[in-house]
């Protein structure tokens, strides 16, 4: 289902010469989350993602969070599903070496712990509020990862709460991490920029935060693409 406000709005009465109407509808007008995902694709350019000699993350972070969140202009990708933790709803791929998700998390849910299959993310809140809580990586020279030895739980570096318009950055250099949404009764709406698209494409590593053991998820694909809910 889709998350969030559909709005219709009237046909206008003003009449339109007919000369005209093939433009009108050839060129639509872009709101202020259209403009957003073309200036991140503009900023990206040809290059190969967040960590390139030519781009910037201090200004795609500035562009995240100069958008003030508008249900209304995001809500056509937002799709959620209540038996999932969260949906992953493609809004754009760029120039093919990042894509740019909409994810839904569903009331008192969330993912995890994962890392991010060496890509690197920018994530803005567009609804509601996600705790993180970041993990150290698990040492694999360490006596945990042998078949023999007692298991170690993962070890917390941090916690935090994000609330709309925030804007955070993540890497496996970081560590790993959980999102999660607290509120038991409402969705939460977040924005996420991954370069390069490693996760779509082969797949992350998810940790039991018991034993820290890391198994891997082949393929993480989408609920959605482009506003149209995909057949899995």
């Amino acid at each position: 289902m889709a998350v969030g406000i559909t709005q219709t709005v009237a046909a206008a009465t003003t009449s339109v010469p007919l000369c005209l109407m093939a433009t009108f509808k050839e060129t639509p007008s872009l709101d202020n989350f259209d403009k957003l995902v073309q200036a991140l694709k503009d900023a990206l350019g040809p290059s190969s993602g967040l960590t390139s000699d030519d781009v910037d993350v201090e200004y795609l972070t500035r562009l995240m969070q100069d958008y003030q969140s508008d249900e209304v202009e995001w809500s056509r990708f937002a799709f959620g599903d209540a038996s999932r933790g969260y949906t992953r709803n493609l809004v754009d791929e760029g120039n093919g070496k990042s894509n740019l998700l909409v994810l839904v998390w569903s009331p008192g849910k969330g993912s995890p712990i994962h890392d991010h299959g060496n890509a690197h993310c920018l994530m803005k809140i567009l609804q509601g509020n996600l705790t993180e809580t970041r993990y150290a990586f698990p040492d694999p020279t360490s006596s945990s990862s042998s078949p023999s030895s007692e298991p170690e739980p993962m070890q917390v570096i941090s916690e935090e709460v994000y609330r709309e318009n925030e804007v955070a950055y993540m890497a496996d250099e970081l560590g790993v991490h959980r999102m999660w949404n607290q509120d038991p009764d409402n969705f939460a709406v977040s924005l996420h920029l991954y370069t390069p698209p490693n996760v779509a494409r082969g797949g992350c590593h998810i940790f039991n935060p018991e034993t820290s053991k890391k198994s891997h998820v082949p393929k993480c694909g989408y609920y959605s693409a482009y506003g149209k809910r995909l057949n899995e």
